[in-house]
């Protein structure tokens, strides 16, 4: 059974629809990149996934047990401000609040866990350090190991390589193949198509025609769509 299934979906605010009819599956272990044109509604998708949004019609449906608060979420814009004087552990350690329930201290396996990932995200060594005094790589780092103490099991990503130089994207592209190696599932949008393609198992194309499909069917669509492009000029091949 899938992790997470939506059908029929029309997604927008006040009955104002951004997205129709859109039905797609998230299986354990996929790495879904959401891509298409801006203002289409992929990050209107990414809110209704969440729970922050409901959807105008249509349904979601998840399996294997998911609840809404094991969906870890790396929001476009940080909720925090990069003058916020609060440490890299302090940051990090946010995110087991939403397992911690009405308990007013981080347990010691909440401590744990946050240590674990601020190592798995190159960053040891700057607990201690503000948040404010990071680059935009690690800041990017941090939010990441923040979204991992609320979940394994599937992390949601709005453009987690934005405003970031091409060594920044490099690396922040690895971390996330190899969190998804490791069993997490992955749901990310990004405008970057030809990198995603590198890594995703699955393309959720959002736009006039909604198109959801393994990689490689995708990248046949864009062959195909680029030939049909080819002889619409007269024969003219952009490279």
């Amino acid at each position: 059974m899938a992790l997470i299934t939506c059908k029929n979906l029309d997604l927008g605010y006040d009955n104002n629809i951004v997205v129709k009819d859109l039905s797609f599956e998230v299986h354990y272990g996929d790495y879904l990149a959401i891509v298409g044109e801006n203002g289409s509604g992929k990050t209107t998708l990414m809110k209704t996934l969440l729970g922050l949004m409901k959807p105008i019609s249509g349904k979601i449906y998840t399996g294997e047990g998911l609840k809404r608060t094991e969906i870890g979420y790396l929001p476009q814009h940080a909720d925090i401000q990069p003058d916020f004087p609060a440490s890299v552990m302090e940051v990090v350690l946010s995110g087991c609040l939403s397992k911690a329930g009405l308990k007013p201290f981080y347990s010691r396996a909440d401590k744990a866990i946050a240590l674990k990932n601020i190592e798995r995200m190159g960053l040891a060594g700057l607990e201690k350090k503000s948040f404010r005094e990071l680059s935009g790589g690690q800041q990017q780092r941090v939010l990441l190991a923040r979204a991992l103490c609320a979940t394994r099991k599937v992390l949601l990503l709005d453009e987690p390589i934005s405003g970031l130089d091409s060594k920044g994207s490099k690396s922040m592209y690895d971390i996330i193949e190899e969190l998804n190696k490791d069993q997490t599932t992955i749901i990310m949008i990004s405008h970057d198509v030809h990198d995603l393609l590198k890594y995703a198992t699955h393309i959720l194309h959002i736009g006039e025609e909604n198109l959801y499909c393994t990689k490689e069917e995708y990248m046949k669509y864009l062959h195909n769509h680029h030939e049909d492009e080819t002889e619409e000029n007269n024969g003219w091949i952009f490279q």
